[in-house]
């Protein structure tokens, strides 16, 4: 069922209609120098669980032990004091609000929301959210917690509520851009479950199956893991050496497997030790595999990817090609540069797992942390 959001202080509406989703792994993550489009789909919002928000406490201030009580298991340059619980809207989704001038700087080419709440209420003035607009960044409006409150919507025609979608009509995320570049969508995604991979590995190597299930954690796993079965290079990869970097976890560990699992897909047959599965669009959940193999969760729409990939037509055709045949005639988009994991979500996700206290993984955490760019 859809719910809207109004101002706490005066009751005006200020969305219009939307259906909670899962909050996206790339909610918090820059990439480029480029102007980036909507975070969230039309009609839809996501709520953040942690804090987030001014006012900001540096690590050297808050220390380990106030750190995990929050669910931050590593050092992080600075942690958000401020009120769980923010909403975020596609900007078009919004109603009755208007920017507070004073508070509309930012980095480069738009707002970046750095001074707090910029949007008020039209209505009574109460400061209600915060326009994200700048590039490098996912474009949004934050619903500050307590400015707002949640409304179910009524829908007037006593219809019945929304059917949810089978697994087969997720959206799917392509892994290149028309422009030859990776989608950052991919890479955000690939950020988090890489962290939830290393931890599933226990700090054994791990071999993952070709195709584009290589191409995005292969060699990240080869870089950052003990020696192991090497992954052939999918589809996709450009005609550039693949370099081993000295690998970060134990030396010495019995190999994993990993696959992927999940609906629509047959059962994995031996069962995997580490299973990639999607988390739920909805909910977030990650979906369940039999036989006791370990999730990893995957945003649902690059699972589909990974899963189920097709060739985007360029223009209408009829009949079709053969599986396993590729268009030549305009070639598909090929990445300029070998994929890597976005090393921001990759560190936010694996601060906030318990396993990163175990000191191989530490390790690797605080590798990356002082080399982001140079391990992947």
């Amino acid at each position: 069922m859809a719910d809207v959001f109004a101002c706490a202080g005066c009751g005006d509406v200020l969305t219009g209609p939307v259906t909670r989703v899962a909050l996206p792994s790339r909610a918090h993550h820059r990439y480029g120098h480029e102007m980036l489009p909507a975070l969230m789909d039309p009609g839809t919002y996501a709520a953040d669980p942690e804090p987030s928000g001014p006012p900001w406490r540096p690590w050297s201030e808050v220390g380990p032990q106030e750190a995990e009580a929050r669910g931050v298991f590593a050092p992080v340059d600075a942690l958000s004091f401020g009120a769980p619980g923010a909403v975020v809207v596609a900007p078009g989704d919004t109603r009755g609000t208007v920017l507070i001038p004073e508070r509309c700087d930012g980095y480069c080419l738009g707002l970046d929301g750095r001074d707090g709440p910029n949007l008020a209420c039209a209505r009574c003035g109460r400061p209600v959210a915060t326009r994200i607009d700048d590039c490098s960044l996912w474009q949004a409006v934050w619903l500050a917690p307590g400015a707002v409150r949640r409304i179910p919507a009524v829908d007037p025609t006593g219809g019945s509520p929304e059917r949810e979608a089978p697994a087969r009509e997720w959206e799917s995320t392509p892994p290149v851009e028309p422009s030859g570049h990776w989608s950052p969508r991919w890479t955000a995604a690939a950020g988090a479950a890489l962290a939830h991979l290393l931890a599933a590995s226990a700090g054994a190597p791990v071999s993952v199956p070709d195709g584009l299930v290589a191409q995005t954690f292969g060699r990240a796993l080869e870089a950052l893991l003990p020696p192991g079965p090497l992954v052939p290079p999918g589809p996709l990869a450009p005609l550039v050496p693949s370099v081993r970097s000295v690998p970060l976890g134990p030396s010495r560990s019995v190999a994993k497997r990993a696959a992927l699992a999940g609906p629509g897909l047959p059962a994995p047959g031996p069962v995997p030790d580490i299973a990639l599965v999607p988390r739920h669009p909805r909910t977030g959940e990650p979906w369940q595999p039999p036989g006791g193999a370990e999730a990893v969760p995957v945003d649902a729409d690059v699972w589909q990817g990974m899963a189920f990939p097709r060739e985007p037509l360029p223009v209408p055709a009829t009949g079709g090609m053969p599986d396993g045949v590729l268009r030549d005639d305009p070639l598909p988009p090929y990445p300029h540069v070998l994929f890597q994991p976005d090393p921001e979500v990759f560190l936010h996700t694996l601060a906030r797992l318990p396993a990163v206290r175990q000191p191989w993984l530490r390790r690797i955490y605080d590798r990356v942390r002082q080399h982001p760019y140079d391990l992947f």
